[in-house]
């Protein structure tokens, strides 16, 4: 082995160790680049074409003539099912919710044909003006991007969850410009846990998808504020009943959704071109929810918008988003859950300054509190929602009153209404659950060469007492037997105790220097069957594979195809190592 090669093996080695945080904070900033660098490009594809076909600036699609407004959404709907008619179906599964899926249901492996549908997808929708945002693409790309990264270097899959998580938090912290939020979103969403050894490599990532978008777009700010504050304590009532109210409307928009969800047997092409039609002809009444939207939002907080207009586009954009995502279109929900929660704020705001006028903030206080009521209540990511509308607006003001209705609206949807959240109940409606018990997520971060016993021998079913003897003199724990039978081969798991204890049993019969043939099947001891694992497995994955081919241990390859005999045994694990390290 070259020197190169073996340090870069003994690299791999040391990430599945589950305290791995040097290895894994140095990964996380080439990560962070990497998905970083995904994000910007998907970006420019996206703006620069936008800033030739739209006047003034890349979200004006409310100047464009009415016969566009309808037209834009349909052709690109069109262009869009097309692709997806000669893409092979098992690259169609994309979003955030593939994203959940393939990180706790399949060890992190995401595939690079679904990340390319996303990103020429999502390019394609938002330079069309589809009613969906960037930051779901975005999250899918960055995931992907991540993943594909850590599978192209080998690395075992504890760490590459760990890596998703930092694809996924640079992939918002470059989309957005909010690092922090990039970090929350991915321990929250996610990862769905907290410790220090996933904290650090990923908040690295986020730094560096951060900074390679300040590179590119600079410090922007996507609002525009002018220090809103909440003007008295009396005010909280008004933010309690808020928050329940957003609650409610959080509700309704998911279980619209998911009710249009009943359509998706039906041809994906037909229903990407059908929901671009349905978007066209809403966007001539609404043309305010083409796009992100972020320009309609920046005029609601200068309360530029009637009570009215601002009632028709809540409306139109619940419905179009909604419908838009159910039916399958490359793109996001978080962006549109922030101009549905601006516009239920910015209502709210005129009907408080309405009824109690010099009384109460400005309605502008309330649309940013709606977006961040109803990105918290959707996606069941309170601090993400927090941390995403500080680090927009730069208000710290927001953050205790923020907190207030963020709490209120989540405890509207989880509890009254028992919603666990857009991704998981859009996952359940399709018949996917998450494996999130506490016990697979602590064995899922622990990598099985990590844990492996390698104080083991290798023999065959048939061996002189000399030879036995020679072997045990290396003071092994576990003694692998080669049996071959017939067509079949298989390996079985002794403890070498039991064949010294049969040695020193039978001193008289098994001279040393007589060549007396013991039988390691028939010698008196407890055996166990063994099946293969892959070296980059977790120690989850070695749980499973013992339950379900009911056997007490497995054995470690670094071969591809671990079904097929001879292979390279790396080491041992046992149901006792588990057990042992899910307690520690």
């Amino acid at each position: 082995m070259k020197p190169f090669e073996k340090r870069l093996n003994q690299f791999r080695h040391s990430l599945a160790d589950i305290d791995a945080l040097p290895q894994l904070t140095i990964m996380g900033i080439l990560v962070g680049f990497f998905a970083g660098g995904f994000i910007i490009a998907f970006r420019l594809l996206i703006e620069i074409p936008l800033h030739f076909l739209l006047p003034e600036h890349t979200e004006n699609f409310e100047q464009l003539p009415s016969l566009y407004h309808f037209l834009f959404p349909v052709i690109g709907s069109i262009i869009i099912g097309a692709g997806f008619y000669f893409i092979p179906k098992e690259f169609h599964n994309i979003s955030v919710g593939n994203v959940l899926e393939r990180f706790h249901n399949f060890q992190g492996r995401m595939h690079l044909g679904n990340m390319m549908v996303q990103f020429f997808g999502g390019i394609i929708c938002l330079i069309s003006g589809q009613s969906v945002g960037r930051e779901g693409p975005a999250v899918h790309i960055g995931a992907s991007a991540a993943s594909l990264f850590g599978q192209w270097l080998k690395l075992p899959n504890n760490s590459l969850r760990t890596l998703i998580g930092c694809g996924v938090a640079a992939a918002i912290a470059a989309s957005f410009n909010t690092p922090v939020a990039g970090v929350i979103f991915a321990m929250e969403v996610v990862l769905m846990s907290y410790s220090i050894v996933g904290f650090i490599p990923i908040m690295m990532a986020s730094v560096c998808g951060a900074f390679i978008s300040r590179l590119a777009f600079g410090d922007e700010t996507f609002f525009r504020f002018t220090g809103f504050q909440m003007h008295g304590l009396w005010e909280i009532v008004l933010m309690l009943s808020a928050g329940f109210i957003i609650g409610v409307l959080a509700t309704l928009y998911m279980r619209l959704q998911l009710g249009f969800s009943r359509f998706s047997h039906y041809p994906i092409t037909a229903r990407v071109i059908v929901a671009g039609f349905v978007t066209g002809c809403i966007a001539l009444v609404a043309p305010e929810i083409l796009g992100l939207g972020y320009d309609t939002v920046n005029m609601a907080l200068e309360s530029k918008i009637t009570l009215g207009a601002l009632c028709l586009i809540l409306i139109a954009k619940i419905i179009a988003t909604s419908f838009s995502i159910s039916m399958g279109l490359p793109g996001g929900l978080i962006g549109p859950q922030l101009f549905i929660g601006a516009c239920i704020g910015a209502i709210i705001g005129h009907l408080m300054n309405g009824l109690f006028p010099d009384s109460v903030s400005h309605s502008g206080f309330y649309v940013l509190l709606g977006m961040a009521a109803m990105m918290g209540a959707v996606i069941n990511a309170p601090l993400a929602a927090l941390m995403a509308v500080l680090e927009l607006t730069y208000n710290p003001s927001i953050i205790f009153p923020s907190l207030l209705i963020i709490v209120v609206s989540c405890l509207t949807t989880r509890t009254l209404f028992k919603c666990e959240g857009i991704f998981i109940e859009q996952l359940a409606v399709n018949g996917k659950q998450l494996k999130l018990s506490p016990s697979q997520q602590t064995l899922n971060n622990i990598g099985v060469r990590s844990v492996m016993n390698t104080a083991f021998i290798e023999l065959p079913t048939i061996i002189d007492s000399a030879t036995a003897r020679e072997y045990l003199n290396c003071h092994p724990l576990w003694i692998v037997i080669n049996h071959s039978q017939a067509e079949e081969s298989r390996r079985i798991l002794l403890r070498a105790a039991d064949l010294a204890n049969y040695i020193d049993t039978n001193k008289t019969q098994l001279p040393l220097d007589d060549g007396h043939c013991i039988d390691l099947l028939e010698i008196p001891g407890q055996r166990f069957n063994l099946q293969p694992i892959h070296e980059l497995a977790t120690l989850y994955v070695a749980q499973q594979t013992m339950k379900q081919q009911q056997v007490d241990a497995v054995y470690v390859t670094d071969s591809q195809t671990p079904d097929e005999l001879p292979q390279k045994v790396l080491g041992i694990i046992t149901q006792d190592t588990v057990i042992n390290h899910y307690g520690h």
